[in-house]
């Protein structure tokens, strides 16, 4: 499944596959587990396997407020992305149970130094990371409510019947009474 997540993204020969795959070790996470907690050491590529999950970040007044969703066959946000001094920036919660794929980032990083076709992908990975950022940045400020929803839903079916409906309301940057209201409008 690595190798279909890998040429979906950034395609790469035999040789550089068995290279990644020889440093690969798999975790199982429960639903409702946060894998990655904020201003904790965490020094991880992640290919998502099979499961949903979330990154998110804790407001001054307690509320959790979803970052990202990550679906099977997926990368999570590249290391240096969602760390500083190898701290995470973010948590990261299975919503479901997670299988995953890990990489130690030194590793990964000498991985990319020695082979340019992983060096392409990570970079590829990068590019799109911050393609979606500046989407979802846009969208924020841009689209009504209802048309983020529209938007949601086309880019994640099946998600309003599988993870908890707050988490998709922050998401968004609603609240959950107004996503049940849209919700009750648009079907």
């Amino acid at each position: 499944m690595i190798k279909e997540i890998i040429n979906a993204i950034y395609p790469i020969s035999a040789h550089s596959l068995k290279e990644i795959m020889s440093v690969v070790k798999y975790e199982y996470h429960d639903k409702g587990e946060v894998f990655i907690q904020k201003n904790k050491p965490n020094s991880k590529e992640y290919f998502l396997l099979d499961g949903i999950c979330k990154s998110y970040l804790v407001s001054r007044e307690g509320n959790e407020i979803t970052i990202a969703f990550f679906n099977s066959k997926s990368v999570i946000s590249p290391h240096t992305i969602r760390t500083r001094n190898n701290l995470s920036i973010l948590s990261f919660q299975a919503l479901t149970p997670l299988k995953l794929a890990a990489i130690d980032s030194t590793i990964f990083k000498q991985l990319m130094t020695q082979d340019i076709e992983i060096k392409n992908f990570a970079n590829t990975v990068l590019s799109n990371e911050l393609i979606c950022k500046i989407d979802k940045e846009i969208d924020l400020a841009t689209l009504t409510a209802k048309e983020r929803l529209i938007k949601f839903r086309q880019k994640y079916p099946l998600f309003e019947n599988l993870i908890p409906h707050p988490d998709i309301a922050t998401y968004l940057g609603i609240t959950n009474v107004s996503l049940s209201r849209l919700r009750k409008n648009i079907k």
